[in-house]
Order: C-alpha cells, then sequence, then structure tokens
C-alpha cells in the first residue's frame, strides 16, 4: 500500500515504481526508522495526542520488529516504496489500526531527514574512532623511529635531513584535523528536525523538544522548512570525508614509492600485499594503491551532493532522494579503506640503513653547510648560500659529496672553511640541531606524539 494512493484513481506503473522505490538504499536505516518512530510515538502518547495505550502498543511492537529485522525472521520486502512505507505496514499489519496512527502529525519529508541524520551520526562516531586508532599506530611507530634519518623532500627532490618519525607524525596532524572536521559536521546535524512535518509544521501540540531529548539532539530545528530541505550535513560530511581521503590518497602515495625497489625504505608484511599472476618476483602494494584510487569515487560523492542541491527551491523535493546513496558510499569507502590501512601501516617493516644511505646522497645537508658559514664565520646567508652552490656543483662534478670533498678543495671556494664544517654536516646532528617547535629533532618528534596521545584521549 502507498501511503500516498488516496488521491490517485489508478495504480502507477511498475516502472514508476520502481524508479521511485528507495528501498534498496534506505533499508540500512531500518533500525534508525524505528528508533525515530518509537520517540514520536512516545511523544504522541505523552501529549495525548494518541491514547497512551496506543502509544505504549506501537512501541512495543516497532521493538520486536527492530529484534525480528535483526535476527532475520523478518526480511525487508525489496518491493516496499521506501523503508518508512516498510515498517509502518508490518506494524499495522502486526496490530491494526493502532498502526495506522503512528504516522499522526508526521511527513515521511522529516521522517527521511531524521533518519538520515541518526544514521550518519553513528557512520561518524565510527570513523572517527578508525581515525584514532590510525592516529595511535602512528604515534607508536613515530616514537620507534624518532631518530630514523631520512631525506625530506621538495618537488619529490632530496631537500633537508628529516627522521621518519617526523614524517609520520605530520600524518597524525592531517587525520587529527578530519577528527576535528568530522565532529564538527555532527555538531552541526545535531538538531532534531522531526515535527516539521512535510514543510510547514503541524496544528498537533507536539512536544519537540521532548522528542529531541528521547534521540539524543541537543536542539530542534528552528525552521520548518530548513528542517526538511537541509542536506548542508551530508555535503560537509561528504566533503571532510574527501578531505580525509586526500590524506590517505596522499600516504597511499609514498608508501607505493617506499615500496618500489628505487627506494626500498619500507616492505609491507606479506598479508598486505599482493602478487603477480605472470611475474613471480613481485610484492604489489595494492591496498594503497585502490585506497589511490578510491579517493576519486568519494570526490564523485561530494560533487554529486553539492550538484543535487545547488538548484532546489525550498522545501522537499525528490532529487534529495539521491542524497543517501552519495554520502553512504562516501563514508562506507572511508570506513572500507581505513580497515585494511591501520594493520598494514602496523606491521610495515622500516628499512633504517635504506632511508640512511637515501639520506647521505643529494646533498641534504648544503643548507646546514650554509648556516655553518654564517653561524660560525659570520659571513651574510646570501654570500654562504652562493659559496655552498660553488661546493655543491664542485662536487657533482667530481663524483664527490660535502662529507668527502677535501678540506683543501673547502677552502679553494672559501678559506673561512676549517675542520668544523665537518662536524656541522653530519647528518644526525643536523637533525638533532633542528630544536624550533614543529622541526624533526628526535626529542620534539617524541614530545609530539605524547601531546598527539593526549588530545586523542
Amino acid at each position: 500500500m502507498k501511503l500516498w494512493k488516496g488521491r490517485f484513481q489508478k495504480e502507477a506503473d511498475p516502472k514508476t515504481n520502481d524508479f521511485n522505490s528507495s528501498i534498496s538504499i534506505d533499508s540500512r536505516m531500518y533500525k534508525e526508522d524505528i528508533e525515530g518512530s518509537i520517540a514520536h510515538a512516545t511523544m504522541l502518547g505523552a501529549c495525548g495526542i494518541i491514547a497512551q495505550s496506543e502509544s505504549e502498543k506501537i512501541c512495543a511492537e516497532l521493538e520486536k520488529i527492530a529484534a525480528d529485522i535483526e535476527s532475520g525472521a523478518l526480511s525487508i520486502d525489496p518491493d516496499a516504496e521506501d523503508i518508512h512505507t516498510f515498517v509502518e505496514g508490518e506494524l499495522t499489519a502486526r496490530i491494526g489500526d493502532a498502526g495506522k496512527r503512528l504516522h499522526t502529525a508526521r511527513s515521511r519529508n522529516d521522517q527521511v531527514a531524521l533518519d538520515v541524520r541518526l544514521t550518519l551520526r553513528k557512520a561518524c562516531a565510527g570513523l572517527i574512532g578508525q581515525l584514532k586508532e590510525l592516529i595511535g599506530v602512528l604515534c607508536d611507530q613515530a616514537e620507534e623511529y624518532a631518530d630514523a634519518v631520512m631525506p625530506g623532500y621538495t618537488h619529490l627532490q632530496r631537500a633537508q635531513p628529516i627522521t621518519f618519525g617526523h614524517h609520520l607524525m605530520a600524518y597524525a596532524e592531517m587525520f587529527l584535523r578530519d577528527i576535528g572536521r568530522l565532529q564538527d559536521a555532527v555538531k552541526r546535524m545535531d538538531v532534531c528536525p522531526l515535527g516539521s512535518g512535510a514543510l510547514a509544521g503541524t496544528t498537533y501540540p507536539l512536544d519537540r523538544d521532548l522528542t529531541a531529548k528521547l534521540l539524543g539532539f541537543s536542539a530542534v530545528s528552528r525552521n520548518s522548512l530548513d528542517g526538511v530541505a537541509d542536506r548542508d550535513f551530508c555535503a560537509e560530511i561528504a566533503a571532510a570525508v574527501s578531505i580525509a581521503m586526500v590524506h590517505l590518497s596522499r600516504f597511499s602515495e609514498e608508501i607505493i614509492l617506499w615500496c618500489s625497489w628505487e627506494f626500498k625504505f619500507i616492505e609491507l608484511d606479506d598479508a598486505f600485499s599482493t602478487g603477480s599472476s605472470i611475474m613471480p618476483q613481485k610484492k604489489n602494494p595494492d591496498i594503497t594503491e585502490l585506497i589511490r584510487g578510491k579517493s576519486g569515487r568519494v570526490f564523485g560523492d561530494l560533487t554529486a551532493l553539492l550538484t543535487m542541491m545547488k538548484g532546489l527551491p525550498l522545501a522537499y523535493n525528490k532529487d534529495m532522494q539521491e542524497d543517501k546513496e552519495a554520502v553512504f558510499d562516501a563514508v562506507d569507502t572511508l570506513r572500507l579503506c581505513l580497515t585494511p590501512f591501520i594493520p598494514m601501516l602496523k606491521t610495515m617493516r622500516v628499512l633504517k640503513d635504506n632511508m640512511r644511505n637515501a639520506a647521505a646522497k643529494g646533498f641534504i645537508n648544503a643548507t646546514d653547510c650554509a648556516d655553518y658559514l654564517v653561524a660560525a664565520k659570520g659571513l651574510p646567508f646570501r654570500d654562504a648560500y652562493k659559496i655552498t652552490g660553488e661546493l655543491v656543483a664542485l662536487c657533482i662534478d667530481r663524483g664527490l659529496t660535502l662529507e668527502t670533498l677535501p678540506l683543501d678543495e673547502y677552502r679553494k671556494v672559501c678559506d673561512a672553511f676549517d675542520e668544523g664544517v665537518y662536524t656541522a654536516i653530519n647528518l644526525e646532528k643536523c637533525v638533532n640541531d633542528r630544536k624550533v617547535k614543529g622541526a624533526p629533532c628526535p626529542e620534539n618528534v617524541r614530545a609530539a606524539a605524547k601531546e598527539v596521545r593526549a588530545l586523542l584521549n
């Protein structure tokens, strides 16, 4: 039975039914739909809008329906128009006319706005939990490799010495911001739309605050039009998830590079790698490659939501039925990506010697050489910069590094050099001397990990 059947003289064409149906997407909200219906029925009974006995009967049977769906005793009808219609139809079939009273002072417009909020609230809590777990792993690894020297890069060129722990903590900061964005989105979503009706509220004396309290919301929507037409929270969550996927994708790209023989900074555990059907030597970082690819899918979900909403007049329009597929896909994809990524990162093997060997090449201590001339010899930085550039060119011409260039060659370029230059350009010293807040010295890395753990708690 269609909830809107009374206005029509003919049955809808099956093609119309199939096209209109959202049950394949919104059936996942059955718990939330029943949770909202129980709160609504409880409020109706408390306000005397329906008899208290009917309210109690409705709530008791709704709980049984939820249990039956959960256990598999009741299957959701794939031919139902949506989950709201299915639940109300099942309730009425079980308890008769009392079930028909559930929809008093409620529209599917404010009902679905509620269900989506409840569903996304739970989904965001799950994502935040996963991101916290990921950050915890990053802190563990950062502490262990706080003094593991590696080259830092700009333009994918070796630039200056850092540590692997410092590099990992950069991603910890990114994922912390992702948590903050999700928390902000949930905070703005923390209003109950139930009671907005189709668009103009209702003449029934509802206690909207009671409904909100029963459902764990801190407030009710202040405007009935906005209550049913607002999907900002879907777009905002999809945007937060998209940025998190950017971070995961960037991290994945680095892991792919680090696993390659050209870098060989890490090796992934066999449990989180795959092979080739034809090349027996291959060990592929497929998890990270898939994450890199799935990021584009999530960006598409965000674009779909923004495009769907950009031209809609108030209040509800059927276009908005597309909100769930997009935002659910976004949160599901991030959850799916985090699930193997966290243990993959936890079990990877870090090849410190390879990192150190790479750091010894590429003249990443050139800035420290220039700083030595400034701090120890009093030269202006621009002069020191030019002198060091000439030394690098000389080393490249002769196949040497700054560490292996003889002192007399240093002095031919600038007679201010002495043996102290070799201490100044030692990679470990270069890293250890970077003590300014946010810089990569080991004590900073360990302190950052400790601070981040405190923020998570």
